[in-house]
């Protein structure tokens, strides 16, 4: 907490409304809103995994029901809105940031309201993006990527597994090597904790000072490591750079445009640390699809088939399929926040080229200084600049060590140049 006395007039007035931002999400807990109970599964496998389970609004609004009256807190954020216009100004850049984060609350209260119904679909699209959306005029989309990425692992047929793939870690056991890991990672934070839960959907989940683990399940070397690096470097890391801000307290919690942000850079530093592999990027990929499908009207029957069709397990198909109707109903329109990973790991990899290209390598760490987005960072390159805000503290190496990372990015610039198909014609005689 910033000592007042110590704080400019701007930086107190920054302080106090970026306290009640934090103050009034609170209470917003968007996964525990839209999960389904055990109930729900038990009825779907009694019942030979053939009759669809009755979810509808009441559901939720029995089962999940709001610990907030949604009127007034949706007045709540108007109210600070309200603020920040008033003594920040109309064109404060910072201010600009604050009143987008109320303006998403707003939007999630509202989703959550309109749980198991039509309308919830259509925020979580507005929110977190839709299969179809382009990157730019004539640009394929997250569905053909997935297309894409199906069609090239097909050809690997398991060519590159090996003992690291094999599923020979209790959920204790991961809790114990991930305590340790991240215990150097964190060096000076002894009370980052590592737990077992059965009351997550996913394998893992990163809390404000906790990384979850599924209890009762399998893990390999891999899963763990990439455990270690998306829930703890990133996550974490960026959830304690928050929360160390001394000003701006608000880069501590993220609305759902940091969350695209968030997964994406997750899945970069994966892909950079070499800690991702075909299973995990086929997970992903398959995440789109299925969200595809709900999209183009697929009921949870469909989405179930098809990853059952991809031989996942009848209990880990009906975990995945949940993902994409939770919040909604299972014949309705799904929440797309699953598309949350692979959009946001195309839309940094590109920012972060444009930056070298452009001159802005240094920007690229303040991609890990709290819950940011990327249109924020050149506000936030000015506010570092001015000691508003303090530089991260816990930046993974590949990312810290700019000169290298530059070097990447400059040989991608060209690569990207290149006709791959024109190649591949020129290439034929190698790659047979």
């Amino acid at each position: 907490m910033a000592n007042k006395e110590e704080l400019g007039e701007f930086e107190q007035a920054v302080h106090e409304l970026s306290e009640r931002i934090v103050t009034a999400q609170r209470p917003i807990r968007i996964l525990d809103s839209v999960k389904w109970g055990s109930e729900i599964e038990s009825y779907f496998f009694d019942n030979k995994c053939k009759k669809l389970p009755h979810i509808d609004s009441e559901y939720y609004q029995k089962n999940n029901p709001l610990s907030f009256d949604p009127l007034k807190k949706i007045e709540e954020f108007h109210d600070i809105d309200r603020s920040i216009r008033r003594k920040l100004g109309q064109y404060s850049g910072i201010g600009s940031i604050m009143q987008r984060m109320c303006y998403e609350y707003c939007r999630v209260v509202e989703m959550l309201v309109a749980r198991g119904t039509p309308r919830f679909t259509e925020i979580s699209q507005e929110l977190y993006g839709s299969s179809e959306d382009a990157f730019h005029v004539g640009a394929p989309t997250l569905k053909d990527l997935a297309t894409l990425v199906t069609e090239t692992l097909a050809k690997m047929n398991d060519k590159v597994k090996t003992s690291d793939d094999e599923d020979i870690y209790t959920s204790k056991e991961v809790v114990e090597i991930l305590s340790e890991r991240l215990s150097t990672y964190f060096s000076d934070k002894e009370h980052v904790r590592v737990e077992l839960s059965d009351g997550i959907i996913a394998d893992a989940a990163a809390g404000a000072d906790r990384i979850k683990i599924h209890d009762g399940l399998k893990f390999s070397l891999r899963e763990i490591r990439t455990f270690e690096i998306h829930e703890g470097w990133v996550h974490l890391g960026t959830t304690l750079n928050g929360m160390a801000q001394p000003i701006c307290t608000f880069l501590s919690k993220g609305p759902p445009s940091s969350t695209v942000t968030q997964e994406g850079l997750a899945i970069i530093t994966e892909i950079f640390t070499f800690s991702s592999y075909p299973g995990r990027v086929e997970r992903l990929t398959n995440r789109i699809t299925a969200v595809n499908m709900a999209e183009e009207g697929a009921n949870f029957f469909d989405v179930f088939q098809y990853y059952r069709e991809k031989g996942m397990s009848q209990e880990d198909s009906y975990q995945s399929t949940v993902r994409v109707y939770r919040g909604s109903t299972p014949d309705g329109g799904p929440y797309t926040k699953d598309l949350s990973y692979s959009k946001g790991f195309i839309l940094i990899y590109n920012f972060m080229r444009l930056a070298v290209q452009r001159g802005l390598v240094d920007h690229i760490p303040l991609l890990f200084v709290g819950k940011t987005t990327l249109e924020d960072l050149h506000v936030l390159a000015d506010l570092l600049d001015e000691g508003v805000i303090i530089s991260p503290k816990y930046i993974p190496p590949q990312f810290s060590d700019l000169a290298a990372l530059s070097a990447w990015m400059v040989y991608s610039l060209f690569l990207n140049r290149l006709d791959l198909r024109r190649l591949a014609l020129d290439f034929k005689g190698i790659l047979q």
